[in-house]
């Protein structure tokens, strides 16, 4: 019986962690666009990324047969392709006015805000402690980032199209639930991905690509489009298929952690003492929801 009880706690704790590994892929996106050399428009990077991300995973589920058009909700997957596309351009923009660091925290940070708002407005779901604490870790854990001047460019627009792409990613994370709940994870997620590069493909008749006949701008675009999109957010979906999308959103913030980590290590940016504190309360937030929920499942477990 021990056994199976610690089986159950260990099925039921992996969701948060397929939900902090996607974080962690999202997180490598702004660095990685730091390695495109020359000049790529923001809505050229969110269209290929998608069409990359997605189009690949629709033809593998099609060639595997594990897409039933049937059991699409039409209406919750263009309405989460919709905010996917959204969010695409206003990230990347915001990433390129504002910086790393500064546009990855405040795009994702305030993400978590606007799901529980959404949540509490549309489907009365009263936030718990524990997410309202680990939360409140994380959010001030941001802004102590926010705080770091010595090397970032606080550029107003930037941070205004940073909050634009949190909305859009809280919108996502909310409505793609609706999918989760009627498809499996990759299935859906080649669904919404797909519908959501239609956005934006006409934008790429009339924007410059000739930045990606570079090989290392190539490459660059094939990581976001596979790793950074596709793989992460079938992790990020198997995650949200089985938790709440406040949680989840909550997880996500190990995102700008990541950021601004290989901002660091990576690009060379300069975090100070107090933006070194903003990444201890990240850190705290993450810790708090992720251990605090495995807790609350072992007890549950443990009842029945």
């Amino acid at each position: 019986m021990e056994i199976g009880k610690v089986r159950c706690n260990d099925v039921n704790f992996l969701p948060y962690l397929w939900v902090l590994l996607a974080a962690m892929l999202w997180g490598t996106t702004g660095t990685a666009q730091t390695f495109i050399d020359g000049t790529a428009h923001p809505l050229t990077i969110g269209a290929l990324r998608l069409s990359i991300g997605g189009f690949s995973l629709l033809a593998f589920v099609i060639w595997a047969k594990t897409l039933n058009a049937r059991t699409i909700p039409w209406k919750a997957a263009w309405l989460s392709a919709a905010a996917m596309a959204l969010f695409q351009p206003l990230f990347f923009s915001s990433v390129q006015l504002t910086g790393i660091a500064v546009g990855t925290v405040v795009a994702i940070g305030s993400a978590p805000v606007f799901t529980g708002i959404l949540e509490w407005t549309f489907f009365k779901k009263n936030p718990d402690r524990i997410w309202m604490i680990a939360t409140a870790c994380a959010i001030a854990g941001c802004f102590l980032l926010f705080a770091n001047t010595e090397s970032a460019t606080i550029d107003s627009f930037g941070v205004l199209l940073a909050l634009g792409a949190g909305l859009s990613f809280a919108g996502y994370a909310i409505v793609s639930k609706s999918v989760l709940q009627a498809m499996e994870a990759v299935p859906a997620v080649a669904v919404i991905f797909s519908l959501s590069a239609l956005f934006l493909l006409p934008f790429l008749l009339f924007l410059d690509l000739t930045y990606i006949q570079a090989p290392q701008n190539l490459g660059v675009i094939l990581y976001l489009g596979i790793a950074a999109t596709g793989l992460s957010y079938i992790l990020f979906s198997t995650g949200l298929k089985q938790i709440a999308s406040s949680s989840a959103v909550t997880l996500s913030l190990a995102e700008p952690l990541t950021a601004s980590l290989l901002g660091v290590l990576v690009v060379g940016e300069t975090l100070s003492g107090t933006a070194w504190s903003g990444v201890f309360l990240l850190l705290c937030g993450i810790l708090v929801l992720t251990l605090a929920k495995k807790k609350t499942i072992g007890k549950k477990t443990a009842s029945n």
